[in-house]
């Protein structure tokens, strides 16, 4: 018997694309919340008030494409079965991953709304430039701003109860929820005939 990684998703385990996608957006995001609530402390005369900023939003396109690419991924190669036996933690599971897209996307949105609110693009580390879209934001960055901080808490909210829940399954449930999302897990391959 011989074990396995395959490149898509299997009915037992994640394939290696799903577990690459999972982890760069997972960084992402635990990485962008604290370098946003250190832009809002900055003073206007700080050096980083000119350079973490167009970090931030650089970030947040590559983040918005890497949302996308992992949706698409989703939709073409279904995730492997649930492992849960209960009816309430399959349930719990689909409306904590729904929460997480949906908050993703509210982030991501808020964000192109503020950033571009004044009509200037987003410069992606200079690699290209995402274009405001005129009279989407109408002056409206205080709004969008606002949103965009609540809805990231909620959604750092929500991850710490993901990551609890995958805790939880690892060390009290001993199933295999958290090993086959770190790539621990292989598909088992009879080659005995």
């Amino acid at each position: 018997m011989r074990y396995t990684r395959h490149v898509k998703n299997t009915v037992n385990t994640f394939g290696w694309v799903s577990i690459l996608l999972h982890w760069l957006v997972a960084l992402a995001v635990l990485g962008m919340y604290p370098l946003g609530l250190y832009i809002v402390s900055l003073g206007y005369y700080d050096p980083g008030y000119r350079i973490y900023p167009d970090w931030h939003r650089s970030i947040g396109v590559m983040l918005m494409l890497l949302l996308c690419l992992r949706l698409l991924w989703r939709w073409i190669n279904p995730s492997p079965r649930q492992l849960s036996l209960h009816r309430w933690e399959r349930w719990a599971a689909s409306l904590g991953h729904l929460g997480i897209y949906l908050l993703l996307a509210t982030i991501l949105l808020s964000g192109y709304l503020f950033s571009t609110a004044d009509g200037r693009s987003i410069q992606v580390f200079s690699w290209f430039s995402l274009p405001a879209i005129p009279g989407l934001a109408l002056r409206q960055e205080e709004l969008a701003a606002e949103i965009h901080f609540y809805a990231a808490t909620s959604l750092m909210v929500l991850i710490a109860i993901h990551a609890l829940a995958a805790l939880k399954h690892h060390f009290i449930d001993k199933d295999a929820t958290l090993t086959r999302m770190l790539g621990l897990q292989s598909e088992k391959i009879d080659d005995s005939n």
